[in-house]
């Protein structure tokens, strides 16, 4: 199975979280589409159609971001670019945390992901899960990616001020968006939807 992403540590994290599939990465010379939808869940069937209709194989297309209440939602489906086109993780960080703290005291956040499966015959499924939690002033720790080390989820209790990035991958698997979309999704293979259509 394709797992439709440029992004290697989306790759290692679903490798983890889904280790009874084989998944592959994108093929080189497969190019995803621009992440134009609306919707997390139309971006995440976007890039599953793109890698099935380029292999004839299942396919699963991820789209995730952090949304921050102080503004609206942003970034959103805008989350991998929030700092421009090329910025980097610490730049998109730093954007977020800047216009947050310009907002007032709302804190409050959640992580979304959309995982988009599309089997060998061409039915689509999508799962979507949130991850709630705060974001920090400052980051901390050195794990995770993305805005893991200003983002402190609820799921682990009132009591531990941990961000993303200080929980081990085991403590973040279990709790984070792409963790509960991932175990939706296994749980559909489970039940007999199975990806080559069988």
């Amino acid at each position: 199975m394709i797992f439709a992403t440029g992004n290697k540590h989306k790759l290692r994290e679903m490798r983890e979280l889904l280790p009874e599939l084989d998944l592959r990465p994108l093929p080189e010379g497969v190019e995803l589409p621009p992440e134009e939808g609306e919707s997390f869940a139309g971006i995440a069937l976007d890039k599953a159609r793109a890698a099935h209709a380029a292999t004839g194989e299942a396919a699963i297309g991820d789209d995730s971001g952090i949304e921050a209440a102080a503004l609206g939602g942003r970034p959103g489906i805008h989350s991998a670019r929030y700092g421009g086109p090329d910025a980097t993780d610490e730049e998109n960080l730093e954007k977020l945390l800047r216009e947050v703290a310009a907002a007032g005291d709302e804190r409050r956040a959640a992580y979304h992901c959309a995982l988009a499966l599309i089997d060998a015959d061409g039915g689509e499924h999508v799962f979507e899960a949130r991850c709630e939690g705060r974001l920090i002033e400052r980051p901390r720790g050195t794990g995770g990616f993305g805005y893991d080390p200003a983002f402190v989820p609820d799921a682990t209790g009132p009591d531990d001020d941990r961000t993303m990035s200080e929980l081990s991958q085991a403590e973040k698997n279990e709790i984070s968006h792409r963790g509960l979309a991932a175990r939706l999704l296994a749980r559909h293979l489970e039940a007999g939807g199975a990806p080559a259509g069988r």
